[in-house]
């Protein structure tokens, strides 16, 4: 018995020994120790310290495995993150193309909103021109009118002024014929007033008439002119008006996409949610904050992350534009999860 005692205490010491250098060089540790001298033992006692070591090593195998596998799973959690933060980059770089692709049609849309206001004023300017020419038209109309009148009243006492030269003549030539001639002149003076009363009323049946055709020509033309004139202004207010509301629709569908992309952004998604959708009623102030959201129908799980995503981000893009405004102040969106 006191043997053996003897000889499971240096084979207990030098198994310990044993155990402890292998764990230092097996987790990485430099460390230097000049081993202390071993009592020589029997050949049993070297078989037992040779099982004890192998049950070590195998101890250290499976410590080195461990400290593999966790260098491991560290390496695949950096690749993680850095695969993360490049979709990340990527994301930002998609989002800052897009909005500057949005300001560049925004900028397009103002100039031809510009062409057509340039467009629309030189219509008014065309119709304020045509009005003063057919203003003129008028009164050099009413000029040349007051002119034949006073022709006219020339001519009558031209006429009156001659008959009372012939009516002296004829009384004269009536003294020196004596009676007859007086009889005669009579005679002719009578047929004579009567051809030139006839004479006078044809031409003036002919200055009226020749007068009233030339003012329904006058109103004819001016009602025409007045008429194509508004139906090019008709046509011009209409084509700008088609262009105002082709602009404000694209406005429309770019805020919207704008909105749909900012709740994206702060949505968080799971696998349970692929190919799910969420209707959402959103009321938004001038400024995009974001006054109230409704869920109107859909997936349960999209609905709670639509929600939480349109909170987190407080405000939504909205236009500077009233008009487009009024039309996104209440909008309803289909919030559908997108996977990378």
């Amino acid at each position: 018995m006191a043997d053996n005692s003897n000889v499971a205490l240096p084979l207990s010491i030098s198994a310990g020994i044993h155990i402890g250098v292998i764990i230092i060089l097996a987790i990485g540790i430099d460390f230097t120790h000049k081993p202390e001298p071993v009592q020589q033992v029997s050949a049993p006692a070297v078989k037992a310290v040779m099982v004890d070591q192998q049950k070590v090593a195998n101890q250290v195998e499976k410590l080195k495995q461990e400290k593999r596998d966790a260098e491991r799973r560290e390496r695949e959690r950096q690749a993680e993150l850095e695969r993360k933060a490049q979709e990340a980059k990527q994301a930002r770089e998609r989002e800052q193309a897009q909005l500057k692709k949005l300001a560049e049609e925004r900028k397009q849309q103002e100039i031809e909103t510009q062409k057509a206001n340039d467009a629309a004023k030189a219509a008014q300017v065309k119709q304020q021109q045509e009005k003063e020419k057919a203003q003129k038209a008028e009164a050099d109309r009413k000029q040349k009118e007051q002119e034949r009148k006073l022709a006219e009243d020339a001519a009558q006492k031209a006429a009156e002024k001659r008959k009372v030269e012939e009516a002296a003549a004829a009384k004269a030539e009536a003294d020196r014929k004596q009676k007859e001639a007086e009889a005669k002149a009579k005679a002719e003076a009578d047929a004579k007033a009567k051809a030139e009363a006839k004479a006078k009323a044809d031409a003036e049946a002919k200055a009226k008439a020749a007068a009233k055709a030339k003012a329904d020509a006058e109103a004819k033309a001016r009602a025409q002119q007045e008429q194509e004139m508004a139906d090019a202004l008709a046509a011009e207010q209409a084509a700008l008006s088609q262009t105002m509301n082709k602009q404000m629709q694209t406005e429309v569908g770019k805020y919207t996409a704008m909105i749909k992309s900012t709740i994206q952004r702060n949505l968080v998604v799971d696998e349970s949610m692929r190919g799910k959708t969420c209707t959402v009623s959103v009321r938004l102030a001038n400024d995009g904050f974001v006054i109230s959201s409704q869920t109107q129908g859909g997936d349960p799980n999209v609905c709670r992350a639509a929600k939480a995503a349109i909170l987190k981000a407080g405000k939504l893009p909205v236009s500077p534009d009233p008009a487009v405004y009024n039309l996104m102040k209440e909008i309803n969106l289909i919030v559908e999860p997108t996977f990378n």
